[in-house]
C-alpha cells in the first residue's frame, strides 16, 4: 500500500553540454516537469525540482579536441548557456548544478566505493582498442572505419551516422584512431560491471506487477528489456575526463556516464539542502517523479532503480512518465544537421513570447508518440488561440469595466443561468486539469485550461455588455464580475502551463500571486467587489506572416548546407535512342584490389573481377575513399568503355559512383551480394 506523498522530489534529466538546448528537449522533458512542479507548489505541496548539466563522456572530450580546449572549457561554456536558456523560458529549478562539481564528484565517488566494498560489483578483464601512439585506450567514438553496411568512411565504433546503424568497432573496416591517426591494436583492461541480471526478479515484480499504471510507452518498454534478460553492464571505462573510479590501482578509470549522471540528481539536491536532503531522498512518504526522453527510459527505470536498491536506503521513483520525441518541419530534429529550433536563438527572434512557444510546445507535446512542430502551427495558435480567445477575453473584460465602471470590481446581481454555467466550468475546470496533471496527462490539461479561456469569451460574446449597458447598468455590473472572476481563475489555472503570462495577467488584474492560489478556485469571490484594477494590456501579439517565413527560410538554408532538400539535380542531357543505351555494357565487379596511383593525389588503380576477365581500371576517387576500404566492395562498372592510359597505366572500363548534393561521392552498389559480371539492365 503506498503512503500519501508528503513531499516531491521532481527530477529532469541532465542535459548533455556539448551544445545549446532546442524545442525537442523543452517539449519532452522540460515543460512537463516545470508544469508539475509549479503546480504542486500551487496547490501548496512540499516539492523540490532538481536539474543540472550531464557533463562527463567521450563526446565531450572530442569537442574539446576539436576546438582545441579543455573539457572543462566546453561544459563551462554550454553549461552557462543552456542554464540560461532554460530561466529564460521559466523552468523553474530550486536548484540547477552541474556533475563536474566538488560536490558530485564526492558524492558518485563515495557511492561507487560503497557498491565496491559491499561486493556489489564484478571484476572483468576484456579485450578493447589501444592507441599505442596516443599511449591511451579508445573508446567507441574515438574509433573511426568504413562502415560494413553502407560503405561511410567516417563510421564510430558505436554506430555509423550515415546509415544509422548501431556498430561494434570490430566491425569496421579499416578501424582507425580519431585521436592519432594510427591503427589499434587489441589489449586487455578491466572494469567493473553491475550484475544487473541479479536485480531482474526484483525489477519484474517490481515494475510489471506494482507499476502497471505507469504510461504504456514506458512500461512496455520496461517490459520488452526485461523479456530479453538483463545482462551485467560496465560502470567504469578507460577514460581521464569524468568521476574518477576510487579504487588503488584504478588510474585513467572513470565511472561511465550512465551510472554517474543520475548521480546528480541526489548530488544536486545534497547542494541544495546540505542538511536537510535526505528527508527528500530516504524517506518513504517522498514521491519521486522523473521527467525524460524515452532515450532514457531504461536508464531511469532499470539501470538507476538497480542501482539505488544495491546501495539500499533510497526511496525508488513513483513513476518515470516518459515522452516520445518532436520532430521539426516533419523531420527528425538532429543537432548534428543543425535541424533544431534554438532556445537562445528563438528568443533573439521572437523577443518577450516564450510562453508562446511553451504553449505550442504543450499543446504539441509527444506524450504517447512521436509528435510535429511546424511554423505554420505556432503562428495560427498563436493567432486564433492565444490572441483571439484568451488575450480577445480578458482584454474586453478589463476595458469595459474600466471603460464603464472605473476599472473597480462591480457589484453583481441576481445571477442569470448563463451566469451560473460560466462560473460552474471555474470549478470543472479545475477538477480536470487536477485529474489530468496527476495522471501526467499535460496536453489534455492544457485544453481544459484553455476551454475556460473559451468559455469567458462566448460568455461575452452572448451577453453583449457593450449594447446592454445602453438599457441595463445593473446586468452589465453582474456580466463583468462574472467575467473578471473568469480572467482571475485564469490567471490562477495558467500559471502552470504559462508563468509569464500569469504574471502578466495578475498585473493588468491588480492581484498578487499570494492573493490568489490554486484551491480557492471556483469560488466566485476571487476578486472583491470594489476592487481596482490595473491598467489594461493585450496579452498576446498576432505574429504575422514575414516572420514565420523568416523561421522556414532559415530552415531551407540549413537543408541547403547540409545538402538536403534543397539539392537541385541537373537538367536531363538531349535524348538517345534505345539502341544508344544498349550499346553500354553496365555489369557488377568486385574490387580485389586497390593502391593510390604515385605521384597523382586523386587516382587509384584497382583490380576488378568482371566475371569474364580480370582487369584493371583507375578512378580519381582517391580524395573520398581509403583503397583499401574498397577492397572487397561489389560495385556496378561499365565495362565496355574504351581503353584509356592514364599516367602509363592502361584503364579498362569506368567505376559508376552518385555524387550527394554536397558533392561527396557515393559507390553504386547492389543491395545483396550478386555474382561477378551480373548485367545492370
Amino acid at each position: 500500500m503506498k503512503l500519501t506523498p508528503k513531499r516531491y522530489l521532481v527530477t529532469s534529466a541532465l542535459p548533455y553540454a556539448n551544445g545549446p538546448v532546442h524545442i525537442g528537449h523543452l517539449a519532452g522533458v522540460y515543460i512537463p516537469a516545470d508544469i508539475y512542479s509549479r503546480y504542486l507548489r500551487l496547490r501548496g505541496r512540499e516539492v523540490i525540482f532538481i536539474g543540472g548539466s550531464d557533463e562527463h563522456g567521450v563526446p565531450i572530450t572530442i569537442k574539446a579536441r576539436q576546438q582545441g580546449c579543455t573539457p572543462q572549457q566546453v561544459v563551462d561554456k554550454f553549461h552557462e548557456m543552456i542554464k540560461k536558456s532554460f530561466e529564460d523560458f521559466g523552468i523553474s529549478f530550486d536548484v540547477y548544478s552541474r556533475t563536474s562539481s566538488k560536490i558530485h564528484h564526492k558524492t558518485a565517488a563515495d557511492f561507487f566505493k560503497k557498491l565496491y566494498d559491499e561486493g556489489k560489483f564484478t571484476e572483468k578483464t576484456s579485450e578493447q582498442y589501444y592507441d599505442e601512439e596516443a599511449g591511451q585506450f579508445l573508446a567507441d567514438r574515438y574509433i573511426v572505419g568504413g562502415c560494413p553496411h553502407c560503405g561511410n568512411e567516417k563510421a564510430y565504433g558505436d554506430q555509423c551516422e550515415k546509415c544509422g546503424s548501431t556498430l561494434s568497432p570490430t566491425e569496421l573496416i579499416n578501424p582507425h584512431s580519431a585521436i592519432s591517426g594510427s591503427k589499434p591494436v587489441m589489449r586487455e583492461t578491466s572494469h567493473w560491471y553491475l550484475p544487473l541480471d541479479k536485480y531482474e526478479a526484483w525489477l519484474k515484480q517490481w515494475i510489471l506487477e506494482e507499476h502497471k499504471e505507469w504510461k504504456p510507452n514506458v512500461y512496455g518498454q520496461c517490459k520488452s528489456w526485461l523479456d530479453n534478460g538483463l545482462q551485467p553492464r560496465a560502470v567504469s571505462r578507460d577514460l581521464d575526463w569524468g568521476v574518477q573510479v576510487p579504487v588503488e590501482g584504478a588510474k585513467g578509470k572513470a565511472l561511465y556516464v550512465w551510472f554517474d549522471a543520475p548521480i546528480g540528481y541526489i548530488s544536486n539536491t545534497i547542494e541544495l539542502l546540505p542538511d536537510d536532503w535526505e528527508k527528500y531522498w530516504k524517506s518513504e512518504d517522498t514521491k519521486m517523479v522523473h521527467f525524460i526522453g524515452k532515450d532514457n527510459i531504461v536508464f531511469h527505470c532499470i539501470m538507476f532503480p538497480c542501482m539505488l536498491k544495491a546501495h539500499g536506503g533510497y526511496v525508488l521513483p513513483d513513476n518515470v512518465p516518459a515522452n516520445e520525441f518532436l520532430n521539426l518541419e516533419n523531420d527528425k530534429i538532429s543537432t548534428t544537421r543543425g535541424w533544431a529550433v534554438w532556445l537562445h536563438e528563438y528568443l533573439e527572434d521572437f523577443p518577450g513570447k516564450q510562453d508562446v512557444l511553451r504553449y505550442v510546445l504543450c499543446a504539441n507535446a509527444p506524450e504517447t508518440k512521436d509528435n510535429n512542430f511546424t511554423w505554420r502551427d505556432f503562428q495560427d495558435r498563436n493567432n486564433s488561440e492565444l490572441v483571439a480567445i484568451f488575450g480577445n477575453f480578458v482584454n474586453r473584460a478589463v476595458v469595459l469595466t474600466q471603460k464603464y465602471f472605473a476599472g473597480k470590481m462591480p457589484q453583481p446581481g441576481a445571477l442569470a443561468d448563463i451566469d451560473k454555467a460560466a462560473l460552474a466550468e471555474i470549478g470543472e475546470a479545475k477538477r480536470k486539469v487536477e485529474d489530468n496533471l496527476d495522471s501526467f496527462r499535460f496536453r489534455e490539461a492544457l485544453r481544459e485550461a484553455m476551454n475556460l479561456a473559451r468559455t469567458g469569451n462566448k460568455y461575452l460574446a452572448d451577453t453583449e455588455p457593450w449594447k446592454v449597458i445602453k438599457t441595463d447598468e445593473a446586468r452589465v455590473k453582474t456580466i463583468l464580475n462574472v467575467a473578471l472572476q473568469l480572467s482571475a481563475s485564469l490567471a490562477v489555472i495558467m500559471e502552470p502551463f504559462m508563468p509569464f503570462t500569469s504574471q502578466k495577467l495578475r498585473g493588468i488584474l491588480n492581484i498578487d500571486s499570494a492573493t490568489l492560489q490554486w484551491e480557492p478556485l471556483g469560488s466566485d469571490t476571487l476578486l472583491p467587489v470594489g476592487h481596482q484594477l490595473g491598467e489594461p494590456a493585450l496579452l498576446f501579439d498576432k505574429i504575422e506572416d514575414d516572420a514565420i517565413t523568416a523561421q522556414l527560410q532559415k530552415l531551407e538554408k540549413m537543408k541547403e548546407k547540409n545538402g538536403e532538400q534543397a539539392y537541385r539535380a541537373e537538367p536531363q542531357k538531349e535524348l538517345c535512342s534505345f539502341d544508344d543505351f544498349q550499346k553500354m555494357d553496365v555489369r557488377i565487379v568486385k574490387i580485389l584490389e586497390a593502391e593510390r596511383v604515385p605521384k597523382s593525389k586523386k587516382l587509384i588503380k584497382m583490380l576488378v573481377d568482371a566475371g569474364i576477365d580480370k582487369r584493371t581500371v583507375l578512378s580519381g576517387v582517391a580524395d573520398s575513399f581509403d583503397p583499401q576500404a574498397l577492397v572487397g566492395r561489389q560495385v556496378a562498372m561499365l565495362i565496355n568503355l574504351a581503353p584509356r592510359s592514364i599516367m602509363g597505366v592502361e584503364s579498362q572500363g569506368m567505376i559508376l559512383y552518385a555524387e550527394s548534393a554536397d558533392g561527396k561521392l557515393l559507390l553504386v552498389q547492389p543491395a545483396g551480394e550478386v555474382q561477378n559480371g551480373v548485367k545492370v539492365s
